[in-house]
């Protein structure tokens, strides 16, 4: 009679499985960066890991599957991280240094799974799609509850604040396209700097209104024909 698994052989037999399906992930973010969700195909994923085609359906049964699995790992990975990391701060603007930081540290360590995240998830259909877009409206919600306490106004502007968190956003997500780690420096560096500048231009206490004239050049109105 066969004996059923221990506790322990059990706990043994998910982290070994959580551990290869972070490899298979892994390679498979790396065929969709290279060539793109529509151009890659199933049997591109299961050659990157080595395995054979049926030993990658145990993983995941389909393309849409694995471009999903891809995206959500990642996402969660840095909203989860950053959520355990803040539950014991109340300064906003320390939660908004945790967010910048988190985001740019897991980002650093998965390149290739952020820019499959940026440029492919909308190529998902269905309960996936709205899955994911689930999880990212956390995520900016989240963003923008802090940036209004951090302004101080607990009503704030709704369009301001959306143009706040995006631009935040649109800063960290594109870093796979120009970091270099021997002149850029670390997660901590990188969170310092863009924090600065966006804290600069969020919290200056009379927003641009018109962009200044190039080399000091006045711009004229348009001449209006009557």
């Amino acid at each position: 009679m066969r004996s059923s698994p221990t506790n322990g052989q059990a706990g043994e037999a998910r982290q070994t499985y959580d551990q290869k399906l972070e490899f298979v992930l892994r390679r498979a973010a790396e065929v969709f960066a290279e060539r793109g969700f529509h151009r890659a195909s199933i049997r591109e994923l299961a050659r990157a890991t080595g395995m054979s085609l049926a030993g990658h359906y145990y993983y995941f049964q389909s393309k849409d599957e694995a471009l999903f699995r891809i995206c959500d790992h990642v996402l969660r990975l840095i909203l989860e991280t950053f959520e355990e990391r803040a539950k014991a701060m109340d300064n906003p603007l320390e939660r908004l240094r945790l967010l910048v930081f988190t985001h740019l540290e897991i980002s650093l360590a998965h390149m290739q799974e952020m820019k499959v995240l940026s440029h492919e998830a909308e190529s998902l259909r269905g309960d996936y799609l709205a899955r994911i877009r689930q999880t990212k409206k956390r995520y900016y919600d989240g963003l923008v509850s802090i940036l209004r306490e951090v302004r101080g106004d607990r009503r704030g502007n709704g369009r301001e604040l959306r143009l706040a968190a995006l631009s935040l956003f649109g800063s960290m997500n594109w870093i796979y396209t120009w970091y270099r780690p021997e002149v850029d420096g670390d997660a901590k560096r990188l969170a310092d700097f863009m924090l600065g500048i966006f804290l600069r231009g969020y919290l200056a206490p009379h927003p641009v209104r018109r962009a200044a004239s190039p080399r000091g050049v006045a711009l004229r109105r348009p001449i209006r024909k009557e």
